[in-house]
């Protein structure tokens, strides 16, 4: 609204210095129209405006007045297409009169994507020698912006990409405003927040079926919507937690905290504050959970940040308890405002929002990528069309990397802002994902055992992921594709559990179930390490094989009276006492690294049993893989 009356009132100052436009012939009937339109428009009435503006055009083609005041208002109601239509209208009457509206002729040339024009305009505008401060620095803002699009533009080609936002529909928006998406890994879950009256707002719940439309959309069971005044919402990926920001709640620290809440059978438990550690006296928000629950990323204004809002990333601790939030630094954060942060399911693509890095104009969304030492590259623009010179919102990336969820007040909004779902470019897509779930349990007495479970790159060895699974033993973990894992469990007062999860050539999007027995640390108990490979023929060890037999030697170095003997099997291929010879080197091979580690050797034993224990068939490459085996038993506590 005051960039409509702004704009009037300076088109009324420039009369004495029209070329051809000559405002006191203008028919009194179209001025009288005018000046009624005029009233409408400061008091925010813009769409009661246009029809008196339209005729007073129609009374008076060459008003120029009317029309670049049309153009205006059409611009301010993000209608680009009709406002560059009108403002071009105005500017074939008086050249000279037009050059102060280049400013805004340009911002609408850019909403429509025409960067190139748009630079061309505000080129003109600056161009005027009496230009007040402020206006210069408004100009040469919106130049940059124009030159980072075009620059971008020339280092990123659109290629065949369409941008085409799809609405939800009814059974997710309504006439009030729906934002801040959030959806489970596997899609069953999809949960969001609705404006409702005043500052009331509500989480809303929906299951999205199998054919990837809509359940009716419904408030979240339990008694979280008691409080009126909240805000972001984020599900965990395995649907069982919810954290969102919260204003006022009982045991809070001031203005906006976190809090957290867990499902149960009959719905979502009473908020927890998180605690000291993540709130503050002032504002904490926009929160997002990482897929291994262990880290929680969050904008909060508090002293000691870049400038507005910051990103900062609090870490679950082994205890259950959230560590103290660090400030995610200067190469993210800015002068201006951070908000929004969504770490994808790949836990490796950091998705925020700012307007403090070049773009487009106002905020727009951007992401950084996790590097092999977990430090995060620069942020990177997403670019148009999903970047504007609007504001842009919160973004949600499903498991899949390419299907995005944002919430916008496009033409077909059923009213304010509603939630849409659109194809995100190729070059701004994160990994796609694969996911395992299961249960950890005590093999002798079924029971789920509350273990850390974690996976580690085979490829640098290095862990990808840690997790605590729930009380009872339930566990899921997210990871990309394209690599194989070595998957372990550890509890104390129990062996380890090791196993190759050679995924790299595995579909994404894939689902798969592992259910862990853990054996009790007792005397004869044994277990076979799947994942110890020797080069052919050879004891030497495989460097992949490592990463088990470092297991080995945390569980001896943990029960440091425990005596182990490592025994090696072979195939029954090649002559026996060569196999025999063979395994007994290799289980050899196993107990001088524990050795060279720090295990006093008398705890060690190793023996040879060739090929005359197999636990498969022989005849099969299958079977033959499951006989070169090397297993360690317990002989003494």
């Amino acid at each position: 609204m005051k960039t409509i009356l702004s704009l009037l009132f300076l088109a009324f100052a420039l009369h004495s210095g029209a070329q051809s436009y000559e405002p006191e012939k203008v028919n009194k009937k179209a001025i009288e129209l005018f000046e009624k339109a005029l009233v409408k428009l400061q008091d925010g009435q813009l769409k009661e405006a246009v029809p008196l503006l339209d005729k007073a055009i129609k009374a008076d083609g060459k008003y120029a007045d009317a029309i670049l005041s049309l153009a205006s208002v059409h611009a301010e109601m993000k209608d680009y297409k009709t406002a560059v239509e009108q403002f071009e209208k105005g500017r074939a009457l008086d050249t000279a009169y037009f050059r102060f509206y280049n400013l805004p002729y340009s911002i609408n040339l850019a909403g429509l994507g025409r960067f190139d024009d748009a630079l061309q305009a505000i080129n003109q505008f600056l161009a005027i020698p009496t230009l007040s401060d402020r206006s210069r620095k408004s100009g040469e803002y919106r130049k940059r912006t124009y030159e980072f699009a075009l620059q971008y533009a020339g280092k990123n080609p659109a290629g065949d990409y369409v941008f085409a936002p799809m609405n939800l529909g009814d059974s997710v928006n309504s006439d009030k405003s729906e934002y801040y998406p959030s959806i489970t890994i596997n899609d069953s879950m999809f949960v969001f927040t609705r404006r409702g009256e005043g500052f009331r707002e509500d989480f809303f719940e929906c299951t999205i079926l199998p054919d990837k439309k809509y359940a009716k959309s419904k408030l979240i069971n339990g008694d979280i919507n008691l409080e009126s005044s909240k805000g972001a919402i984020n599900i965990s990926q395995d649907g069982e937690w919810l954290i969102f920001a919260g204003y006022n709640f009982r045991g809070g620290y001031g203005d906006f905290d976190l809090y957290i809440s867990y499902y149960t059978p009959t719905g979502w438990s009473d908020p927890e504050n998180l605690g000291r550690n993540i709130n503050t006296e002032s504002w904490e928000s926009s929160p997002s959970l990482s897929p291994d629950k262990r880290a929680l990323y969050f904008s909060s204004n508090r002293p000691g940040g870049s400038g507005g809002k910051d990103l900062y990333v609090s870490y679950r601790l082994p205890n259950g308890k959230w560590g103290p939030a660090k400030n995610m630094g200067t190469s993210i954060n800015t002068a201006g405002d951070e908000l929004a942060p969504f770490i994808h399911a790949d836990n490796a693509t950091l998705y925020f929002t700012s307007d403090g890095l070049p773009g487009y104009g106002n905020s727009d969304i951007f992401l950084c990528r996790k590097g092999p030492n977990n430090e995060w590259s620069l942020p990177e623009n997403l670019g148009y069309p999903i970047n504007t010179i609007e504001n842009e919102g919160s973004l949600f990336v499903a498991a899949d990397g390419k299907t995005a969820f944002y919430a916008s007040d496009r033409s077909d909004t059923r009213g304010g802002l509603d939630l849409y779902t659109f194809e995100l470019r190729q070059n701004v897509r994160p990994a796609r994902t694969l996911y395992v779930q299961g249960k950890v349990y005590d093999v002798k007495t079924g029971k789920g055992l509350p273990s850390a479970v974690e996976l580690i790159d085979n490829e640098n060895q290095k862990a990808v992921s840690n997790v605590q699974t729930d009380e009872t033993g339930q566990y899921f973990i997210t990871l990309p594709v394209g690599k194989d894992y070595t998957f372990t469990v550890n509890r104390k007062g129990y062996l380890f559990f090791s196993e190759l999860f050679p995924l790299s050539k595995n579909n994404p999007d894939s689902t798969y179930n592992k259910d862990i027995p853990l054996q009790p640390i007792e005397l004869n108990a044994s277990l076979v390490l799947k994942n110890i490979f020797f080069d052919v023929n050879s004891a030497q060890l495989q460097q992949v094989s490592l990463i088990e037999i470092n297991k080995l030697l945390q569980l001896l170095t943990e029960n440091p009276t425990l005596r182990v003997q490592i025994n090696g099997y072979t195939d029954n291929v090649g002559k026996p006492a060569d196999n025999l010879k063979l395994s007994a080197n290799r289980a050899k091979t196993v107990v001088d690294y524990l050795v060279t580690q720090g295990v006093d050797a008398k705890r060690l034993l190793y023996k040879g049993f060739g090929e005359t224990k197999p636990i498969a068939d022989n005849q099969t490459e299958a079977g033959r893989a499951q006989n070169r085996r090397t297993e360690f038993v317990i002989i003494g506590q």
